[in-house]
């Protein structure tokens, strides 16, 4: 036979349940709308903090969305265990989530932390020529994930930040100017005084070698078949190639001349 729960009888039981559990709900709302508040402040707070530290425009949304995800499962389960709900189950399922979601992304997450490391220590910035992962070029983005860099041919690179962050780079741009050496091989019939005044003079002439250090002219080594002079010119960093084409050229026109007098 068949029993049926009388109004009397319901409204009893949900009259017991609002005066049994009506406080911890209301304080569990309460609770809930002062800390989305209080999330929405520290939001508004932490982006005027990272603009005043200028911090990467690359870096800055990445931390702010971090803290404030953070702050928001927090919230939500402080609410939870108000209302008293077992978290054991619910612990346990983020738990096995995070760990295949680590696995998954293991080499992703990589990337961002090396991303990370990269907009903070700033071992190189957009516009830095570096050598990295056997490519030379210049700095064209530094993105969360990876770094864009253009080659001297033209090509465009994509190295993963997990790379970057933890081997060798080579910033050759960092100090503001670099050092040109060049090496030219002449027979033992060759005046060398002679050509290091040639070499001096076609220094002297160019406008786009620093003064400071001097340049450096000599003889490098001795070999069977010949003597080697070096070079060593300070040049801008940026401008290395470009210089270092002009100097080779304008060095070979004058030796050159002096050969025909």
């Amino acid at each position: 036979m068949k029993t049926y729960i009388q109004p009397e009888e319901l409204y009893e039981k949900g009259v017991d349940w609002i005066i049994t559990n009506g406080p911890r709900v209301i304080f569990a709302v309460i609770f809930l709308l002062i800390g989305l508040w209080l999330i929405k402040t520290i939001k508004r707070w932490l982006s005027n903090s990272l603009k005043r530290r200028n911090i990467n425009s690359s870096l800055a949304p990445f931390i702010q969305s971090l803290v404030i995800i953070t702050l928001k499962i927090l919230l939500i389960l402080f609410t939870m265990q108000i209302l008293g709900i077992k978290m054991t189950l619910f612990a346990a399922g983020i738990a096995s989530l995070g760990v295949a979601i680590g696995l998954a992304l293991s080499g992703t997450l990589q990337n961002f932390a090396g991303g990370v490391l990269i907009l903070m220590l700033k071992p190189f910035k957009k516009g830095d020529n570096i050598v990295a992962q056997g490519q030379d070029g210049i700095v064209e983005s530094i993105q969360i994930f990876f770094t864009v860099i253009t080659t001297f041919d033209n090509k465009t690179v994509i190295i993963p930040n997990s790379k970057l962050s933890n081997e060798i780079i080579v910033n050759m741009s960092q100090q503001g100017k670099r050092r040109l050496d060049l090496q030219m091989k002449f027979p033992y019939t060759s005046d060398a005084n002679k050509i290091r005044e040639v070499i001096t003079n076609s220094v002297e002439e160019s406008q786009d070698i620093l003064p400071d250090p001097k340049p450096k002219i000599g003889v490098a080594s001795l070999d069977i078949d010949g003597y080697v002079i070096i070079t060593e010119l300070w040049v801008e960093a940026l401008s290395y190639y470009e210089v270092k084409n002009a100097v080779q050229q304008r060095i070979l026109d004058k030796l050159k001349e002096t050969a025909m007098k």
